[in-house]
């Protein structure tokens, strides 16, 4: 069978995503070659394939559930925003340039050969492409040079679901005005809408259901459940950055910076039950952590004169004068340093700012951007809270930064085996640590060590053992929950024949 289906949203938050991902293990469990789309992303959160290109993490994802390695004509563009009134501009996994809005509303019509190309090389390898929108395709503004929502569509003839999130309320009101606002050729090609988070009970909602199906023309084809499932979110709506403090087990606080990047790396510290993760803004929500990480940030200099701003640069001395450990990960890495230099304003406006000078180290922005997947090896240190963790332990990860470190009187952890060269920073003391590796907590032997450090030191027991063999052995186990739930909630038949018909 060759044939697609396309996810689009009433908003960013409906879920479409997680859908998406969804109907690719679906369709993975029935057999089907089956791989993800998306025309145009705009993430903070990406991620580097084998050949080294960047790609949006939530197509990731959705390869993940399909089975498939990740292949940058997945997303062909991504866009990575460094302010609020622009972005940079990712095409087939390399950085082209930063622009402007309204200059890569201008210019980006220039894309459409490239997402074609994407799309048609994808749909030669495999029998069902799920592909998703972004935001919603009643923006209405944007219809003229729309490349991702129902101008996509309508190039290549895809039959569309249209989802709403009936967790934030008005899903009626927000499924029937989008309707409203598509063109007659936009609704034609819309074959069902679909009620996404819904809790409560059902029968209580059939009766709106059956007004909505009249009132739009249009079959509800399911009502899918609020689920809690651990996977990558899109980092535009995310519901960790609410979660608050909860006082168990051992502290780890990520300072939530205005443009994080890459807040993916510490889901694998929500596996053990012990963790009280949070995201904070202010000193004042520390709460004498265990850990405390300064994570990847797009704008690594904005972000830090914004963290003087708020007051943090004396909490964070007086943590590590008093003996806590301080992580930083790529941007955050780099602020640990003592300068940070801009000479061609690759990232801001400023020429050169002042780091944190925890680490005897200092980075130049370049316009290069350093894009690869790592495999390395942790070698034992005797320092601090690292002289208990066994040496030669085996690393996996990847590396997105546009800044080159030079380093001074620092040992260096990491030995990267795929290039020869040492890696990250500890200091003297061994409670401050940075390294440019993304996804170093999933790699859950280094992490499982890591913390029962924190635990012996708090005086907790130790966990023995792993709760799985790796992070991607939790993640299939959550994409198998996630397809069961919506295979249950959907009109799978329905959506069958609309694929077929949706011929590549």
């Amino acid at each position: 069978m060759k044939g697609m289906i396309m996810l689009q949203g009433t908003a960013s938050s409906a879920g479409k995503s997680l859908l998406a991902a969804a109907l690719c293990r679906i369709f993975k469990q029935d057999g089907y070659s089956v791989a993800p789309f998306k025309a145009q992303n705009m993430a903070l959160n990406s991620y580097v394939t084998g050949a080294g290109l960047e790609m949006g993490r939530a197509q990731v994802m959705q390869a993940e559930a399909a089975g498939i390695e990740p292949d940058i004509n997945m997303n062909p563009v991504l866009l990575k925003p460094t302010s609020d009134q622009g972005s940079q501009v990712i095409v087939m996994g390399k950085a082209r340039q930063n622009m402007p809005a309204m200059d890569y509303m201008q210019w980006k019509e220039a894309l459409l050969p490239v997402i074609d190309e994407a799309f048609n090389n994808l749909a030669r390898e495999h029998d069902i492409i799920v592909i998703e929108g972004a935001g919603s395709p009643a923006e209405i503004n944007l219809r003229d040079k729309d490349l991702v929502n129902m101008g996509l569509a309508l190039r290549l003839g895809a039959p569309v679901l249209l989802a709403g999130d009936i967790d934030r309320g008005g899903v009626f009101a927000s499924l029937y005005g989008t309707v409203a606002l598509l063109q007659p050729g936009e609704r034609e090609l819309l074959k069902g809408v679909i009620i996404n988070k819904f809790r409560g009970d059902l029968q209580v909602l059939q009766p709106g259901l059956k007004q909505l199906e009249d009132l739009i023309g249009r079959p509800v084809l399911g009502v899918v459940p609020f689920m809690r499932i651990n996977l990558d979110d899109e980092d535009s709506v995310t519901d960790r950055f609410q979660q608050r403090p909860g006082g168990r087990g051992l502290k780890i606080r990520v300072l939530l910076l205005p443009r994080i990047s890459n807040f993916t790396d510490f889901n694998p510290l929500e596996l053990d039950d012990d963790i009280d993760l949070a995201y904070i803004r202010k000193p004042e929500e520390m709460d004498e952590p265990d850990l405390l990480i300064i994570p990847g940030s797009k704008n690594t200099i904005e972000d830090l004169i914004q963290l003087r701003r708020a007051g943090w640069e004396g909490p964070l001395q007086d943590y590590v004068e008093q003996g806590g450990l301080l992580m930083g990960i790529c941007g955050g890495f780099q602020m640990l340093g003592r300068r940070i230099l801009d000479p061609d304003r690759v990232e801001s406006s400023y020429p050169e700012v002042q780091g944190f000078g925890f680490l005897d180290m200092e980075t130049v922005m370049e316009k290069e951007k350093s894009t690869r997947q790592v495999e390395a090896a942790w070698r034992h240190s005797d320092a601090g809270f690292f002289s208990a963790m066994s040496s030669e332990q085996p690393l996996k990860g990847y590396e997105i930064h546009m800044g080159q470190t030079e380093y001074r009187s620092v040992e260096h952890p990491v030995y990267v085996k795929t290039t020869g060269h040492w890696e990250g920073a500890v200091n003297e003391k061994g409670n401050v640590f940075g390294t440019y590796l993304h996804g170093i907590f999933d790699n859950l032997a280094w992490t499982r060590q890591l913390l029962n450090v924190l635990r012996r030191r708090r005086g907790l027991a130790e966990k023995k053992g792993l709760p799985y063999e790796n992070y991607r052995d939790f993640k299939e186990k959550e994409y198998d929950i996630l397809a069961d739930t919506v295979r249950k909630s959907l009109d799978m038949k329905k959506i069958y024949e609309l694929v077929r018909g949706g011929v590549c």
